[in-house]
């Protein structure tokens, strides 16, 4: 790496509340315990797909309180979910539940990849992620499932109340559009 490909980190940039804040969710307050041993990207599925998605970076921008760089990280969505790093580490830090925190934070600030957005608005709008179209009720009937699944394409009277929690819950505010 030459020294015009590193940033340099300021500590006037970074924002300790921020990291404090990861740290009052349950499990997250072992985040400061992590020593980069490098367990958790050792063994992530993801890492295997994209060389360049390393969690084990993610968590230390955390941990640093870099927070605009952290939420705008084209590589916080990656991850899967699927916890290899977090029940490897030999420290017991919760990573994949600190990077649901840091996610949970990004939507709240605005930042959601478009792709997420629109499936979130769906889910607002019609009470499916995936809406059952033609094609879809096409396919159960070839598959010997019923045209309709048990939800609320069924029973449209149930999105009403799908709409309700949308609203009290203010995902509908989430999942808007940002200029």
């Amino acid at each position: 790496m030459s020294d015009t490909d590193m940033k340099v980190i300021k500590t006037s940039d970074l924002d300790l509340a921020f990291r404090e804040e990861i740290m009052k969710e349950h499990g997250a307050e072992k985040l400061s315990m992590c020593f980069n041993c490098t367990g958790c990207t050792a063994g992530c599925t993801m890492a295997e797909h994209e060389p360049n998605y390393n969690i084990r970076q993610l968590l230390r921008m955390a941990n640093l309180g870099m927070r605009e760089e952290l939420l705008n990280h084209p590589y916080l969505w990656n991850c899967t979910t699927c916890y290899k790093c977090q029940e490897r580490c030999p420290q017991g830090v919760h990573n994949v539940d600190i990077l649901l925190k840091i996610r949970t934070m990004a939507v709240h600030s605005g930042i959601m990849l478009d792709k997420h957005r629109k499936v979130a608005q769906l889910m607002a709008n019609t009470g499916h992620a995936v809406p059952i179209n033609d094609d879809n009720k096409e396919k159960r009937k070839k598959l010997g499932m019923g045209e309709l699944p048990e939800t609320v394409h069924k029973y449209p009277d149930a999105l009403e109340e799908v709409h309700k929690i949308v609203r009290i819950t203010g995902f509908d505010k989430l999942t808007e559009a940002q200029s």
